[in-house]
């Protein structure tokens, strides 16, 4: 099989450290239409991909064996929670001071990569009592994650309507001036939902960001309104998670449906659990929102706080879930938390292709399904070099099924 063609290079709306320079070769990977290949990195793009064997990289490029792994565009993170992420265990109210939000919002973004999500957009309160101290943390924790992982942050204000929306507002911008670079908030909590909508579509239109909401999404009227609102906003709007639409009358949602299409929004849903600010649990009509030509993004929600103490933060995890209980195609559930997400992001789009950005996660396994189903062994890559690795060893005592030659997680002992 000859190289790959190059492709036009993309451009990233952000930017996440240094690239690596000095190549990379991932050697033996089974792509998911069943070809075997080797993959050359450099520059932080994917150089060439050809057959086995037929690639060489520089004298300082490292070679990773990834005999037995499947590779993928690396998927990313549309709806976290750094600032709440990790505290269902703590004891007394959480905790706001700055050390400590950034501290649990890198563990948090960490733990996440290490499932292989090389991007993330994290939500924050902003106003009340903290002021913008919370914002500040976790954006001093997006620049730590600097060559890890790149961080986008949405700035959600309490209220934006009424007495207290002047203040909202003046806060919202000052957010947006520090380094957020999404606005967003939940308008079902306020006095006029409509109205904070509104608020937010006209300052995203004025600074030129994406606006990523949290609705419910069970009012149909209230949701024709948003979708009429955010008919060609660009850079783009994102709801989610949207449980609500599930619950309506069939016509009202498949309603609902059309609009959204019809405005380009996106509807991040949340299959592993819900997210503060967020009351239901229900997770979005996938399969009805896709149908109707809603791109369909899917997150993590709540990593372990009080929305979701059991939250787990993987990608993966969300798309097996959209795989096993509401019937998607493997291909369509990994879709949700790689290109689709991304799209949502306003991330260039990754395939395993000579030319296209380095971020890739390799999963052990020979099929996506498979994959999906025993995601244990990863090997995360992000601007074309390695920055986590998880290693999984299953062991079993002396039995008669030892001379069985059957696969094993983990590396084959000589």
């Amino acid at each position: 099989m000859p190289d790959s063609r190059s492709q036009p290079p993309h451009s990233s709306s952000s930017s996440s450290g240094p690239a690596d320079s000095s190549g990379l070769l991932l050697c033996g990977a089974r792509l998911t239409d069943g070809r075997i290949v080797d993959v050359r990195l450099g520059g932080g793009r994917i150089e060439a991909v050809g057959t086995v064997g037929s690639l060489a990289t520089g004298t300082a490029g490292a070679r990773v064996d990834l005999g037995g792994y499947l590779l993928l565009p690396a998927p990313v993170e549309p709806h976290a929670h750094g600032d709440t992420a990790l505290t269902a265990d703590g004891d007394g109210p959480v905790s706001y001071d700055p050390e400590e939000v950034q501290r649990r919002t890198t563990e948090a973004a960490l733990l996440q990569l290490g499932h292989g999500a090389t991007a993330l957009r994290s939500h924050v309160h902003i106003g009340d009592v903290q002021g913008l101290e919370v914002l500040e943390a976790v954006l001093t924790a997006g620049r730590s994650l600097c060559g890890l992982a790149e961080l986008a942050v949405v700035a959600m204000p309490r209220v934006l309507t009424g007495a207290a929306g002047a203040d909202g507002l003046a806060i919202l911008r000052d957010a947006v001036k520090m380094g957020a670079t999404v606005v967003g908030g939940c308008p079902d909590t306020d006095p006029d939902p409509t109205g904070y909508t509104e608020a937010v579509l006209e300052l995203a239109s004025e600074f030129g960001c994406p606006v990523d909401l949290h609705t419910d999404a069970d009012d149909p009227a209230r949701l024709a309104r948003l979708a009429a609102m955010a008919g060609g906003l660009r850079p783009g709007v994102t709801l989610g998670p949207c449980g609500g639409l599930g619950r309506l009358p069939a016509t009202a949602s498949a309603r609902a449906a059309d609009q959204l299409a019809a405005a380009g929004v996106t509807v991040v849903c949340l299959p592993q659990g819900g997210c503060a600010g967020v009351e239901r649990r229900d997770t979005a009509p996938v399969r009805l929102l896709r149908s109707a030509g809603v791109r369909v993004a899917a997150g993590s929600g709540a990593l372990r706080d009080v929305a979701n103490p059991v939250g787990r933060g993987d990608p993966l995890e969300a798309a097996y879930l959209l795989a096993s209980r509401y019937g998607l195609r493997p291909e369509d559930a990994y879709d949700t938390v790689s290109a689709s997400a991304r799209a949502a992001l306003g991330l260039p789009e990754v395939r395993v292709e000579a030319g296209f950005p380095g971020e890739l996660l390799a999963v052990r396994g020979d099929r996506l399904a498979g994959a999906l189903s025993l995601a244990y062994s990863r090997i995360v890559v992000h601007r074309g070099r390695v920055v986590a690795r998880t290693s999984a060893v299953r062991e079993y005592c002396n039995s008669a099924a030892g001379v069985l030659d059957l696969p094993r997680q983990g590396r084959v002992q000589p």
